[in-house]
């Protein structure tokens, strides 16, 4: 496991940042209009870029206003990109070279970091024109894309992918344990909840949000069992009012995500399920790691108020059904128990060693059952299955037209594998591989004298 990479993209106002930005991630998270300065705070998101993570961080516009908001933007962007391990500047081609992309670049290049050009707005100008223009700032490789149609994205996640730095497996102790990162928005008892499993003050909990700022790691034993537990910020909803060490927050605990194997999402039960909540959700399936559903502060609420809220995990989380729900209280250190046996258990499911052969028994049954659709000539043929690691658990098919294999019918392929097997808590990731077809090329590689020969045997036949 090893920490995530984080790209800034900066440039002047309106040049397509935010558009590249949710094209990089394949999301709409950020806010997309014609007028300049529309993205103001930091927001990050995730992208696999040349089949790596990283974080993906857009920012606001960078110009010379005095306007309060708009310098607090910029303020923002030099906080980005310091933490920021490579930096994409973008600029617009239509507009051209302009003095402000110019006074940008230069404050770039004293930043030290790997950095990269990306001229957007690309389509039907002259590429080798605008690489002479923009050749002025000083600063290669120049990637020509248009975000708004994907094109070029290619060439700049493979100049992306050179630019990372390289991968430092951080392979914990075999003592460690299981690592369990506690993560949620701010405020719902994360760091009492660490305190109550250590039984001691580790981590300054407060009723005021934000608190925690730094991740706070700490080890942990219950019945024999290790947990190497680390406390992350709250992460709040992606177009909040963010200072600059909660914007570093959210990426820390974004990394420390990466880093666990299990991740429990604290859940303000006496509030409900929020928006925010079932975004928190969905990162930690992105990221493949187990999860477990933690209701927390249940004894604050009367039996009605329980009940609607476990009508709303149903309903809001229904795309993490897979996931066990435990109702605790950090303050009380009430259902602590239900929780580390629940954390054991994912980590159980996760961790277990998949036969090819079972895997396969499940694909051809479900396969069987309800045959891929497809026309004849277009009908996806799968083959067999085998298991491609844990954290995030991966399941490999392999087979002919795999592309062609709809969203509902992966959905179907899930469902299938989790009858069968254990998943409890665990996302399974599908990854689908084209077999190579044994036959292709052998008629081009016999003489012409082994084709007569061929054709006079089956001319034979017929008279026969």
């Amino acid at each position: 496991m090893s920490r995530l990479p984080v790209v800034a993209i900066v440039g002047r106002p309106n040049v397509g940042k935010s558009t590249l930005f949710n094209a990089l991630t394949q999301t709409r998270d950020a806010l997309v209009a014609d007028t300049p300065g529309v993205t103001r705070d930091r927001i990050h998101g995730r992208a696999r870029i040349g089949g790596r993570s990283v974080i993906v961080v857009d920012t606001g516009g960078l110009d010379d206003s005095d306007d309060e908001i708009i310098s607090a933007a910029r303020s923002q962007t030099r906080l980005a990109v310091d933490e920021a391990d490579v930096v994409l500047l973008v600029t617009d081609a239509r507009a051209g070279l302009l003095p402000s992309d110019r006074d940008i670049a230069g404050w770039l290049r004293k930043q030290n970091k790997p950095l990269l050009h990306a001229i957007n707005k690309t389509d039907g100008l002259d590429e080798d024109q605008l690489v002479s223009e923009f050749a002025e700032l000083g600063i290669a490789p120049q990637c020509l894309i248009a975000a708004s149609h994907k094109r070029g994205l290619d060439r700049l996640g493979r100049e992306l992918l050179e630019a990372l730095p390289p991968v430092v497996e951080d392979v914990p102790d075999a003592e460690e344990g299981i690592r369990l990162a506690l993560i949620g928005r701010p405020n719902v008892g994360k760091s009492t909840l660490l305190n109550r499993l250590l039984g001691e003050e580790r981590a300054l909990a407060t009723p005021r949000a934000g608190t925690t700022r730094d991740p706070v790691h700490a080890r942990i034993e219950r019945d024999g069992q290790a947990f190497h537990l680390v406390d992350t910020a709250g992460i709040r909803r992606r177009r909040g009012s963010h200072t600059g060490i909660e914007g570093l927050g959210t990426i820390k605990a974004l990394q420390a995500m990466e880093q666990a194997e299990v991740v429990a999402l604290l859940v303000d039960a006496s509030e409900g399920v929020t928006e925010q909540d079932a975004r928190l959700a969905g990162h930690v399936m992105d990221a493949g790691r187990a999860l477990v559903l933690v209701l927390n502060k249940w004894d604050s609420m009367d039996e009605r108020r329980r009940e609607k809220v476990l009508v709303q995990v149903a309903e809001r989380l229904d795309f993490a059904t897979f996931a066990p729900v435990v109702t605790a209280s950090a303050l009380h250190g009430s259902g602590l128990g239900e929780l580390t046996d629940a954390v054991r258990h994912v980590h159980a499911c996760a961790s277990q060693d998949l036969s090819t052969s079972a895997l396969t028994r499940v694909l051809r049954k479900a396969v069987e059952m309800h045959p891929p659709p497809g026309g004849k000539r277009a009908t996806p043929k799968l083959r067999y299955a085998h298991g491609g690691g844990s954290f995030p658990l991966r399941v490999i098919i392999h087979g002919n037209r795999t592309a062609q294999v709809p969203e509902s019918y992966r959905r179907y392929l899930i469902n299938s594998f989790r009858k069968r097997f254990d998943f409890t808590g665990v996302p399974i990731h599908l990854l689908f591989k084209e077999s190579d077809n044994p036959y292709a090329g052998r008629r081009n590689k016999l003489t012409p004298r082994q084709i007569q020969k061929r054709k006079r045997a089956r001319k034979l036949g017929r008279r026969r």
